[in-house]
């Protein structure tokens, strides 16, 4: 084999490896590339998911707020209803204590009413001795009729009449008067045991706050039939 003949293998051999290193760098520029974009998809996916869940996040604290200042809404609403409400109830029970200032103007009537709470009373206790105390103003009224009460009670209850004392010292605060703040009295009898253990008040005012909460549920049903309740 000449030179020439050496020289052209050679060449041929260079162009070979050069042809296959061009393919291989080749190769490896196309799975370059490849991998590339599969990373580039992958961190666009990535971050495409970042931010729908920062957004679903966001969404569901506006939700969450929204929800909220309703629900703070409604019962601001709610409690206006029932501030409404307590206010009138109290108004009527204002107007029902204020009628109960010209009871004891009816003399007749007040006495036949102060008797009949006597009576009341005195079954109640159920006792052969008790003590009474009155206004100042009723007590002439009281002497008057506490013997007969006593006799009404004692054929009820079949029993001998009580002795019945009437406190002629310590009397129940007077009707309200204008610029007064103290404590009042419209009108009735506080009755105790002769040991004052038990006491009975028999008020007015005291049979007036007993029905006033007896009959509270009936008020409110008469006077607010939907409940009285913001609509949701």
């Amino acid at each position: 084999m000449n030179d020439s003949d050496v020289s052209k293998q050679v060449q041929q051999m260079v162009h070979f490896i050069k042809q296959e290193a061009e393919e291989k760098a080749n190769e490896i520029s196309v799975a370059a590339e490849e991998e590339f974009n599969i990373e580039k998809l992958q961190l666009v996916e990535a971050e495409k998911k970042k931010i729908k869940q920062e957004y679903e996040r966001k969404e569901k604290q506006v939700d969450v707020r929204k929800k909220i200042e309703y629900s703070t809404q409604l019962n601001a609403s709610r409690l206006k209803v029932l501030q409404a409400q307590d206010d009138l109830i109290r108004k009527m029970k204002e107007a029902a204590e204020k009628q109960l200032r010209s009871v004891s103007s009816q003399a007749d009537d007040y006495a036949r009413l102060v008797e009949a709470l006597i009576i009341q009373g005195l079954l109640r206790l159920n006792e052969s001795a008790v003590q009474l105390r009155c206004r100042e103003e009723d007590l002439d009224s009281v002497l008057s009729i506490v013997s007969s009460a006593a006799n009404v009670y004692a054929e009820k209850a079949g029993v001998d009449p009580p002795t019945v004392f009437v406190d002629e010292n310590h009397f129940l605060p007077g009707p309200p008067k204008e610029g007064h703040h103290g404590s009042t009295c419209a009108g009735g009898v506080v009755l105790a045991t002769k040991d004052g253990r038990i006491v009975l008040e028999n008020t007015l005012d005291a049979r007036l706050e007993v029905v006033f909460k007896q009959q509270l549920p009936e008020i409110r049903k008469r006077l607010f039939p939907a409940g009285g309740q913001a609509v949701a």
